[in-house]
């Protein structure tokens, strides 16, 4: 048995294992990661069960509740590693492969979330729901797979697995993607902030998590002590600003709080004060709707209204939580007119849509089938019969 030398930090150690690799990080303070960990997990489960205490009934405090549990099962796997101190080992053999699962499906799982949040009253696209489920059915196989495979199935394992990682990361893109989507169209105030300090920073991490984990670290976090430690404390730094962060908006709102101040500001020279149907007479009397690329700042030019006071009339006077969905409300009603017309019958749908203010067939069909429930052809037909 050959005796080696090795240093492990700046101590020499005297290895009895023949031919073992010397060099290693240092381990982080156990106590100090163990520390961490307990923080992330506490704060995980108070963010999901404040989530589903305030609106059990929702989809998404659901699916957040889920991705709950997943982030609790990979800081678990985290303290099942070689490179954890045996003081604060755990084992988790028994549930190994639920573990695996369960991380896997965080990315899809958040890239869900943010739909419901963000993309509210519409379809989850199919091909990414048979993606994610595709994903998840693979990921049980893989067990298996790796139990039977031989010489000429390792290649497909290697190419299926790197195909699984970048499938991961482009449901992470997605979920960011719809987060930042139409952010300046939001008309509910702390749902905007909601969207960049929380959502748009735990995608961020979420994506990082996935691309190093997937793509950068050999046999995971749990075989690299120091990366380990740092994605542990990033997750305990940002799950408990998280839960400040949902704290501060119990207690004092940040709307309310913007309210004030504007309220105490002074106001602009020839403001119009507008109820509804005054606001109806300029917009939709003046057709503003129509214009193509219409955003909430040109409006409120055009309004001479100062834009919080528009936004907050939009959503509290007339309902609308986005302010493309009150332009489609607007265009799809004069849509309908248009098509129950008997003197349109003739006219191309694709003209009638351009008319009202899209500028393209599909963005139309979309949002006429989601307010009315049929396609505009089939509207059409109903009123010619």
């Amino acid at each position: 048995m050959l005796v080696d030398l090795c240093i492990f930090g700046d101590v020499p150690v005297f290895s009895v294992k023949a031919k073992e690799l010397c060099w290693k990080d240092p381990l982080p303070n156990p106590l100090l990661l163990f520390t961490a960990q307990i923080v992330a997990i506490t704060s995980v489960f108070l963010l999901a069960a404040g989530y589903l205490k305030s609106e059990w009934k929702s989809a998404s405090a659901r699916v957040f509740a889920v991705i709950a549990s997943f982030v609790v099962f990979y800081l678990l796997n985290g303290m099942s590693g070689e490179s954890i101190d045996p003081n604060f080992r755990i084992d988790l053999s028994a549930i190994e492969w639920l573990i695996e699962l369960g991380m896997s499906s965080v990315s899809g799982l958040f890239m869900i979330y943010c739909f419901l949040i963000f993309q509210e009253q519409q379809k989850f696209p199919i091909l990414l729901s048979l993606a994610f489920g595709l994903q998840v059915v693979l990921e049980m196989l893989f067990p298996f797979l790796h139990s039977t495979q031989s010489q000429v199935s390792a290649g497909f394992l290697a190419f299926l697995t790197s195909a699984l990682d970048v499938l991961q990361l482009l449901f992470v893109g997605f979920a960011i993607f719809w987060t930042l989507r139409e952010w300046r169209g939001d008309l509910v105030n702390d749902r905007r902030v909601l969207r960049w300090f929380v959502i748009g920073v735990q995608g961020a991490l979420i994506f990082s998590v996935v691309f190093v984990e997937n793509f950068l670290l050999e046999g995971g976090s749990p075989n690299n002590a120091s990366e380990q430690a740092i994605i542990v404390f990033a997750i305990a730094l940002l799950t408990l600003t998280m839960l400040v962060v949902v704290m501060r908006f119990e207690l004092v709102s940040l709307s309310q709080a913007i309210r004030k101040v504007a309220e105490l500001a002074e106001e602009p020279e020839g403001v119009p004060n507008y109820d509804v149907d005054s606001f109806n007479s300029a917009f939709k009397g003046g057709l503003l709707y129509r214009e193509a690329g219409l955003t909430i700042a040109q409006l409120a030019e055009k309004l001479r209204l100062p834009e919080y006071r528009l936004r907050a009339f939009i959503h509290k006077q007339l309902g609308f939580r986005n302010f493309n969905a009150m332009l489609h409300a607007y265009r799809v009603e004069e849509a309908r007119q248009l098509l129950a017309d008997a003197r349109n019958q003739n006219v191309p749908v694709l003209t009638i849509a351009l008319s009202v203010g899209y500028q393209s067939i599909t963005p139309f069909n979309n949002a006429f089938r989601q307010l009315v429930g049929v396609t505009p052809s089939e509207y059409r037909k109903q009123h010619a019969v």
